[in-house]
C-alpha cells in the first residue's frame, strides 16, 4: 500500500508544471487579477440573461444587417436586453428592428444627443421603443465627440459588447479597447 502512495506522489510531481516568472512580474501580484478577471468573465458568459451592447459601422452591406437583425431577435428571445444607439442603418439600425421584433421591453437605445437632433429616418425608426436615453447635456458637442461618449455609456451599461466594425474605424477600435480595459466580453466582428 506504501508503494501505491509513493507511486502517486511521484506521478503528481512529475505531472506539474512550472511557470518561469520574470524578474518583473510577481505572480503573487498578477494572478489574483488574472484569476478574478476570468472569473468574471466566466460568470457573465453564464448569466441566463445578459445586457448585449451592439455597437458598430454604419456602412453596412444588406446581408450583414440581416445577420445583426436576426442575431438582435435571437438574443432578445434568450431573455436578453440588447442595448445600442440610434441608427437610420448600419449596426445600430439593425440591432434596434431585431429587438423590436422580439420584445420592445427588451431594448435600451441610448443616444449621443437628443432625438431631435437626430435625422427624421432615425426619429422615425425609433418610434414605439419604450427605452429612450437622450442627452441634452451633449447638444453643443459635435457628433463624433457626442458618439465616443455615447459608446462608453453604452459599453459601461452592459456586462457583453458585439462590435461590427472596419480595420480603419478609430472610434469604433475605441470602444472595443475600452470594453475590454473594463472586464466586458468583447466580440468583434470585421467587415473588411
Amino acid at each position: 500500500m506504501t508503494e501505491i502512495l509513493d507511486s502517486l506522489d511521484d506521478e503528481k510531481q512529475q505531472s506539474s508544471i512550472m511557470v518561469p516568472v520574470g524578474d518583473d512580474m510577481d505572480v503573487a501580484d498578477s494572478s489574483p487579477d488574472t484569476v478574478d478577471e476570468l472569473a468574471m468573465e466566466l460568470a457573465t458568459i453564464k448569466q441566463p440573461a445578459k445586457r448585449i451592447a451592439i455597437i458598430g459601422s454604419r456602412n453596412l452591406a444588406i446581408t450583414h444587417q440581416q445577420m445583426i437583425e436576426t442575431l438582435a431577435t435571437a438574443l432578445v428571445m434568450q431573455g436578453n436586453t440588447i442595448i445600442t444607439s440610434g441608427g437610420s442603418s448600419g449596426t445600430n439600425a439593425a440591432a434596434i428592428r431585431g429587438a423590436m421584433k422580439s420584445n420592445p421591453d427588451k431594448l435600451k437605445v441610448i443616444l449621443p444627443q437628443t432625438i431631435g437632433q437626430q435625422p427624421s429616418d432615425v426619429q422615425d425608426q425609433l418610434i414605439g421603443v419604450p427605452n429612450i436615453v437622450e442627452h441634452s447635456d451633449r447638444a453643443m458637442m459635435t457628433l463624433a465627440d457626442a458618439s465616443r461618449v455615447c459608446n462608453r455609456e453604452i459599453i459601461d451599461d452592459c456586462n457583453q459588447m458585439i462590435c461590427f466594425l472596419s480595420h480603419t474605424s478609430k472610434t469604433l477600435h475605441g470602444a472595443v479597447e475600452y470594453a475590454e480595459e473594463n472586464h466586458k466580453v468583447v466580440t468583434v466582428f470585421y467587415l473588411d
